[in-house]
């Protein structure tokens, strides 16, 4: 009987030896050779949208005003979350106060913001790899084993043991801990995780360059069609007043049905110019309630003119100076650069050896209070041997990377300075183009005043004052015009400088 007991107590010690090792080369196993992250094959993923200044020239003719200016906004700096869902009073809205709204709730912005907190996620699961990892379990076993199905068979004079064994029970309860001691890949990683995370950073700084600079291309679009529509106002009133004078001259018998109806024409022209305008003035203040996150229907003031200023003591060798020195987007292209860098150096690292540890310590036995302590650690050194030619292909693409992330950082260079150039081109001719039309414009409004003069002395017929009138409605559309024009020119200078917030206050007086 004694030894019947013995030689099961042995059985049962070989198995739980058996599960042993199954547990160490499971956790074995679980070591997965040091792979290198990829990162995308262009820095330039991911973008929300653009805003883009345009200055195109126009057909010559008539109008002194040679450059169409506008302001694009593309994608998400279109839109925004609105501050509240119920519009409230109106409110008085200077260009400062538009711009703070435009960070705080532009749809760009926002998006910027939560790519930052994603790029620190990456950053820390990146971090994670060199952290040690501790667990725990507890389990307890009921098991039968039927010995022959392993090719037991013991057959000795005088006793036998069972060809099944059980059920027998066992518990087990430890913590486990595995670390990389060793291992350049995952240092690497980390570090590449570290500078795109840079590189998200200094992007959320260029997409608030872009909203700044939306605000401000909005906020002086709705300027110019405010003075457009007062300038229509204005002319609605002259031409009444023409039409007035042309009656009053036909019922007197001084003058000819003809100029009644030519002065009654050129009114309903200038009345309908005035819907127009109107009409473009409420949409652009849509347009950039959409943009500052204004409640819908929210009605609003603007509280800036922004006059003519001429932009002095600022040549383009230092506008292209500070350009280089501040443009987040060329700092967040650098930063690409690095993060792709670490990431080819973390693939050819895949090539050396990598030192890991794991233990356990715990408490197994038939019953917990039977348990005893028990542990185990295990170092190991693993390197390559083969691998049929994935860690050369992880370089390779690796290696691609970083040549199209350089690539892209040279050609933003080329950019920045076109985008510096441009703007002092565009700033140079809307300067000439408002002295000009400065001066067109007090010359129609004099030959205006002649016009009506000699009209009402007899001397002239509606024809003349017809034509002098739209001489004046054309001058005021190019002084408008060339004013925008000039002041969008240092927007765009602005934002092409980098740090758009301090340069558009400095720039435009606001």
């Amino acid at each position: 009987m004694e030894q019947r007991k013995w030689f099961k107590a042995a059985v049962i010690g070989i198995l739980g030896c058996g599960v042993a090792l199954d547990l160490h080369a499971q956790a074995a196993a679980g070591a997965m050779a040091p792979i290198a992250a990829q990162l995308p094959l262009s820095g330039r993923t991911g973008q929300a949208g653009a805003v883009v200044t345009a200055q195109n020239p126009v057909p010559s003719g008539s109008s002194v005003n040679t450059l169409s200016s506008s302001v694009q906004v593309e994608g998400d700096y279109q839109g925004s979350v609105p501050s509240s869902e119920v519009a409230g009073p109106p409110l008085q809205l200077s260009l400062a106060n538009a711009i703070r709204r435009g960070l705080e709730s532009n749809l760009g912005d926002i998006g910027y913001r939560n790519s930052i907190r994603q790029a620190r996620a990456q950053r820390q699961q990146a971090f994670s790899a060199l952290l040690p990892t501790l667990n725990g379990y507890a389990q307890a076993t009921e098991e039968q084993i039927n010995l022959a199905s392993f090719g037991f068979h013991f057959s000795f004079p005088g006793f036998s043991i069972p060809a099944v064994v059980g059920p027998f029970h066992y518990v087990d309860a430890r913590a486990t801990l595995t670390q990389n001691v060793l291992n350049i890949t995952a240092l690497r990683n980390y570090r590449a995780s570290r500078e795109a995370l840079a590189a998200t950073q200094y992007a959320a700084e260029d997409a608030r360059d872009l909203v700044v600079l939306a605000v401000t291309g909005g906020y002086l679009q709705v300027i110019a069609a405010a003075a457009r529509m007062d300038s229509a106002r204005a002319q609605v009133a002259a031409a009444r007043a023409v039409y007035q004078q042309a009656m009053d001259r036909h019922d007197a018998g001084l003058a000819a049905r003809i100029d009644v109806t030519r002065s009654q024409v050129e009114l309903q022209v200038q009345q309908q110019r005035l819907t127009s305008e109107e009409t473009n003035y409420a949409k652009l203040k849509i347009q950039l309630g959409r943009i500052i996150g204004l409640p819908p229907g929210q009605e609003f003031t603007l509280t800036d003119t922004v006059p003519y200023a001429p932009l002095t003591d600022l040549t383009i060798e230092q506008a292209l100076t500070r350009a280089y020195a501040n443009r987040a987007d060329l700092k967040a292209a650098q930063a690409q650069v690095q993060a792709a860098e670490t990431a080819k150096r973390a693939a050819q690292a895949e090539r050396y050896p990598y030192v890991d540890l794991y233990s356990d310590y715990g408490a197994t036995g038939t019953a917990l209070q039977n348990s005893h302590g028990a542990f185990t650690v295990t170092g190991s050194v693993r390197f390559n041997i083969f691998d049929g030619g994935r860690i050369s292909a992880d370089v390779e693409a690796a290696d691609a990377a970083l040549a199209q992330r350089r690539a892209e950082l040279a050609d933003l260079r080329g950019q920045i300075d076109a985008e510096v150039r441009q703007a002092f081109l565009d700033l140079t001719t809307a300067e000439e183009q408002v002295t000009v039309s400065q001066s067109n414009r007090q010359l129609a409004q004099d030959t205006l005043a002649q016009s009506r003069d000699r009209f009402a002395a007899g001397v002239a017929d509606t024809v003349e004052v017809v034509q002098a009138q739209e001489q004046v409605a054309a001058a005021e559309q190019d002084y408008i015009a060339s004013l925008y024009a000039h002041n969008l020119a240092k927007a765009s200078l602005a934002r092409a400088l980098g740090q758009a917030d301090q340069n558009m206050q400095q720039f435009l007086g606001r």
